[in-house]
């Protein structure tokens, strides 16, 4: 078997980033991207965001494409929210735009702790722009 390490940091929105990632949303989408993950045998170093986005530090091997794992985990979560929540005043989408940057182990422990403090970050502006985008618009 080869040797590897291909870690992704992954950033992705709500559709017209609406704020609906409430914190019994979040721990759907949260625990299906865990579950969805280890199927995938992609397992996921941290996770966490705010009301209209949400980060992964992920741990993806080369038999499988970053973007086909973003495109599991995305489908199934949004998915598995609108069952989950069936009365909810709108339907629950993600935009099809996302970030996905590539970091080496020496970076582990900054890219773990940064999500880890999304809620932080975003409270008190301390976001790092090139960490939360979604997309190739400057």
């Amino acid at each position: 078997m080869p040797f590897w390490q291909c870690y992704y940091h992954a950033i992705w929105t709500t559709k017209y980033r609406e704020p609906l990632i409430t914190s019994a949303v979040e721990e759907v989408i949260f625990e299906i991207i865990q579950v969805k993950s280890v199927e995938l045998k992609c397992p996921v170093l941290a996770i966490n965001g705010i009301p209209d986005h949400i980060h992964v530090a992920v741990y993806i091997p080369p038999r499988l494409a970053a973007a086909e794992w973003m495109r599991h985990v995305k489908g199934v979560s949004s998915h598995e929210i609108n069952v989950s929540f069936p009365n909810a005043p709108t339907h629950f989408r993600w935009q099809k735009h996302y970030g996905l940057l590539t970091f080496g182990v020496k970076n582990l422990k900054y890219v773990v702790d940064y999500i880890a403090r999304q809620k932080e970050h975003h409270a008190n502006n301390t976001t790092i722009d090139y960490l939360e985008r979604t997309d190739g618009d400057d």
